[in-house]
């Protein structure tokens, strides 16, 4: 009886001077972030950045650092319509029907495979919000210090 209450006993001493003591402990060195501003101020808004490209066909293509990167785009889209159920501009140069006429590279055949695995005619409501995969490049430098090099490669050329 008398070594259960003991161990309840310091169990409950150790306790109260964790709580006492740890707020006095974190008073001392406040929280900081990383990026060296206060946790509790809201963040600044980004600076805009201007895209790395300007107009389509003008860029070289960017090459992948891994096999499974979807493509970046490398012009500017500040100018494109906003892709919608109904539309989608990047279609009007990258699909199948007009892609030649238009020298862009064609949407990957695997735009046209349903989440059931089976190739469908048309591209699949699933891949219709491209920049949900494929985002523009800006020129900005790097938020942390970074050395992956990957596996470049090297972009294709559009289809002829």
């Amino acid at each position: 009886m008398k070594k259960p209450l003991t161990m309840t006993l310091a169990t409950l001493l150790a306790a109260t001077a964790w709580a006492l003591l740890a707020p006095m402990a974190h008073a001392a060195d406040p929280a900081k972030s990383m990026r060296g501003a206060d946790v509790n101020a809201a963040d600044a808004a980004a600076d805009t950045k201007a895209y790395a490209g300007k107009r389509p066909g003008t860029q070289p293509l960017v090459a992948r650092t891994f096999s499974t990167q979807p493509p970046v785009i490398p012009h500017a889209v500040e100018n494109f319509d906003e892709i919608t159920l109904e539309e989608n501009q990047c279609l009007s140069c990258h699909g199948v029907e007009v892609y030649k006429k238009k020298n862009a590279p064609v949407i990957g055949d695997s735009h046209f495979v349903g989440r059931d695995g089976k190739k469908l005619a048309t591209a699949a409501a699933a891949r219709h919000n491209c920049v949900q995969c494929h985002v523009p490049q800006v020129d900005a430098p790097p938020l942390v210090e970074n050395a992956f090099q990957g596996d470049v490669v090297p972009p294709k050329a559009a289809k002829k």
